[in-house]
């Protein structure tokens, strides 16, 4: 039997190596190799040896027309927003990994969840964190009271692993994953190989008695998932859970999910008893529309399948340093600094003077570049104290020669613009396509744009 050897791990990227180094070769980070003691596996299965084959007859492997498809069953969560993000519900047998800051809402989303699937057969909430008396007191504030919800606080995996196959639950919660820890290795609970190994053997319980795991992470102060890479690649499932701590909404996105469309969202409300799913989240991200100030344009942005109207809002003023301020929150900064500079050479609006200020109602964070026209009509409506009709919506993204390029997915953004009430939509020329009862624009450049939703001074 092969012995137990002792290695070298970064705590950082987990690259081990046979002596200490005071630097990591792999991360470039310093001092961060601590001692390991690893159990190396069998080099063949037992039993298995193995054998030349000349006859290119395959051991186990079917052709792929042989593989029969399976239906995975979904269990539903209480929640329709985290059904949609799921892909439809929770799949028996899978691993998903929910990460998100501190005091966002994790484990009230989850409990409240288990609240519900626990009407239907047994569920496991394991905390690593908290003592059964502390999620007790947290469960009669949001009113979750049923007896088949069972309650452990543990933070050894064996005993975890043990009480899974005895209970046999429906789903089982770990909440974190970074506070378990397996005894037969020495570093510390949290640690790279720690958490490594601990969801690894989770793995193969929950696949083997087909019980569902939702694994709580830890983020780092970027808003990464703490710990190894390779956590993200054993799960099923990767979701975020987004806001700001001092705004009621929150949003759950998916960016990884082996059973349905990734960066799909699902927006949530947290109130006194707990989190409340926001059946029309568009609404929560658009202001009075009829109180129109300078500097507001509305867009259609795209999460996963989700099409959602979101208010911009710009603020363009003089600036008083040598080298203008530029700000953004819920836009990506980069693409702002590029269509700022768009609308410099190509439309002759001399913002190099101005500070420059952007940001998305509710703070919803919007990535795609469909936003671009809104943005650089938000800005221009700002520096000329225009009003943008409240009725129009803006979708297409900037070229940097000025140009108005097309956009994914335009049908669906226009019909939730014309659900929503809005009157007016201008596009990107592409070809024909239904109105959705909207009067459309189509525009081939950014001054085109500009000269049809900020109109003279005379004509408003």
């Amino acid at each position: 039997m092969a012995k137990a050897k002792t290695v070298w791990e970064c705590s950082n990227c987990g690259e081990r190596y046979p002596k200490f180094l005071g630097r990591c070769e792999n991360c470039g980070a310093w001092n961060t190799l601590s001692e390991v003691v690893v159990a190396p596996a069998p080099k063949f299965p037992r039993g298995r040896p193995l054998a030349p084959r000349s006859n290119g007859i395959p051991a186990s492997a079917l052709p792929i027309t042989q593989v029969h498809p399976e239906e995975h069953p979904r269990l539903a969560s209480g929640y329709g927003e985290f059904d949609r993000v799921l892909g439809g519900g929770i799949v028996a047998g899978s691993l998903v990994l929910i990460g998100g800051d501190p005091g966002i809402g994790k484990s009230t989303l989850l409990l409240q969840s288990a609240h519900h699937l626990a009407q239907r057969g047994p569920v496991l909430y394991i905390s690593g964190e908290e003592s059964a008396q502390q999620i007790k007191l947290r469960a009669e504030r949001l009113g979750v009271e049923c007896e088949q919800l069972y309650l452990l606080a543990e933070t050894d995996v064996e005993a975890i692993l043990l009480e899974i196959q005895a209970l046999q639950p429906r789903v089982a919660i770990i909440d974190s994953i970074q506070a378990i820890f397996w005894d037969q290795i020495t570093s510390a609970p949290g640690s790279v190989s720690q958490v490594r190994e601990c969801t690894s053997l989770l793995l193969r319980v929950a696949k083997k008695l087909g019980v569902a795991l939702l694994i709580v992470g830890h983020v780092t102060k970027d808003g990464s998932l703490a710990g190894p890479k390779v956590l993200e690649h054993l799960v099923d499932t990767v979701l975020y859970f987004e806001g700001d701590r001092f705004q009621s909404h929150r949003l759950l996105r998916s960016v990884k999910n082996r059973f349905g469309a990734t960066q799909e969202i699902g927006v949530f409300e947290m109130q006194e008893a707990g989190l409340v799913e926001v059946d029309n989240p568009s609404q929560l991200f658009l202001s009075s529309r009829e109180q129109a100030t300078p500097g507001t344009a509305t867009i259609v942005a795209c999460e996963g399948t989700r099409p959602l109207v979101v208010e911009v809002q710009a603020l363009v003023s003089p600036t008083s340093y040598s080298s203008p301020r530029r700000t953004s929150t819920g836009i990506e900064m980069n693409r702002f600094l590029q269509i700022l500079a768009v609308l410099e050479k190509r439309v002759g609006i001399p913002l190099s003077k101005y500070d420059a200020y952007i940001a998305s109602a509710g703070g919803i964070h919007v990535a795609e570049p469909a936003a671009d026209l809104g943005v650089a009509v938000a800005v221009a409506a700002s520096f000329r104290d225009r009003l943008v009709d409240p009725f129009t919506v803006l979708i297409g993204e900037v070229g940097l020669g000025g140009q108005v390029r097309p956009v994914s997915q335009l049908e669906q953004r226009l019909k939730e613009a014309s659900k929503l009430g809005f009157r007016h939509a201008i596009i990107p020329n592409s070809p024909l396509l239904s109105d959705q009862g909207l009067r459309l624009s189509r525009v081939n450049r950014v001054l085109e744009a500009l000269l049809i939703a900020l109109p003279a001074a005379d004509e408003n």
